[in-house]
């Protein structure tokens, strides 16, 4: 064989072409998995930050990116989620506590006052106080406070079709007496002591205590009206407009008087209401006054 040929500029060129050629190709192939790397990589972040769409998978032509673990969770129902950063949460609105009723509005000693306490305990101030106000509803006097009321039940018992009649009202404390000395020596002093009270002691003498029955007549100041119409309706209905039953067979022990179920005491609507609602049938209680079957001395 010849000896080998040096060689020549040409082939030397095309050499250097074709490295020239190799390193452009590694370059473009290197530019082209940086510009994969950025673009996986940017399609990662945009899982993760903001492709949590409501959109529906199973929708065709679209694109759902399942929440990444690291995504809060949703809260449990009924609990309140905690407000974005940078945000203030509204206070919980708060209902207002309900108003406490005030049971000193109205004196419990005086005469006068809707809310006296009269037993056998505490006697009127004076013995022998007259109310200075009087109003005639139903053939008796009573006070002019409690009148409306008064109407305003007796025309109500009458659209319900039963017929209350006012039996007694105001009483002074002259008649009182009367009333007294007759049930002493009608029944005797110890049984009319817990059916009849002694002047200055009577409800009836502050006119906001009266006597009910019925328009026939029949139970009149019995224990059996109370098993009437106009009993029952009474029982019902008197604390819509303000009156109590007074004396009951549950309370004799408070009250210190037999049950009466013709007898009752006004005092007011609100406080009727007040009663009701607490379950509390008596004026001793609703107060804290003192009862029971012994008089104070004298």
């Amino acid at each position: 064989m010849s000896p080998a040929r040096r060689a020549s500029p040409q082939g030397s060129t095309r050499r250097q072409l074709r490295e020239q050629r190799s390193r452009t190709r590694r370059r473009r192939l290197a530019l082209l998995v940086a510009l994969v790397a950025v673009v996986l990589a940017t399609t990662g972040a945009l899982t993760t930050w903001g492709m949590h769409r409501d959109v529906d998978p199973a929708a065709a032509g679209t694109w759902y990116a399942a929440p990444s673990s690291s995504a809060s969770a949703a809260p449990a129902p009924g609990t309140v989620p905690a407000p974005a950063p940078g945000t203030t949460r509204a206070p919980t609105p708060v209902a207002p506590p309900a108003p406490v009723f005030d049971t000193s509005a109205h004196s419990t000693t005086d005469p006068a006052s809707p809310w006296v306490v009269v037993n056998k305990q505490h006697p009127l101030q004076p013995l022998d106080y007259a109310p200075t106000q009087l109003a005639t509803v139903g053939g008796k006097q009573v006070s002019a406070q409690a009148a409306p009321d008064l109407q305003a039940m007796l025309a109500a018992a009458q659209a319900a079709g039963v017929h209350v009649v006012v039996v007694s009202g105001y009483r002074s404390y002259s008649y009182q007496v009367g009333v007294h000395h007759e049930a002493v020596s009608r029944e005797g002093y110890s049984y009319a002591e817990s059916v009849s009270a002694r002047a200055g002691f009577s409800e009836h003498q502050t006119g906001f205590a009266l006597d009910l029955g019925s328009a026939s007549g029949a139970c009149e100041l019995q224990t059996c009206f109370g098993q009437s119409p106009e009993g029952r309706w009474l029982a019902a209905h008197a604390g819509e407009f303000g009156f109590l039953l007074r004396y009951t067979p549950d309370d004799s022990a408070v009250t210190g008087y037999s049950p009466e179920a013709w007898h009752f005491r006004w005092v007011g609507r609100d406080l009727a209401a007040e009663m009701a609602r607490r379950g509390v049938a008596t004026l001793e209680e609703v107060f804290g006054v003192t009862g029971g079957e012994q008089y104070a001395a004298p």
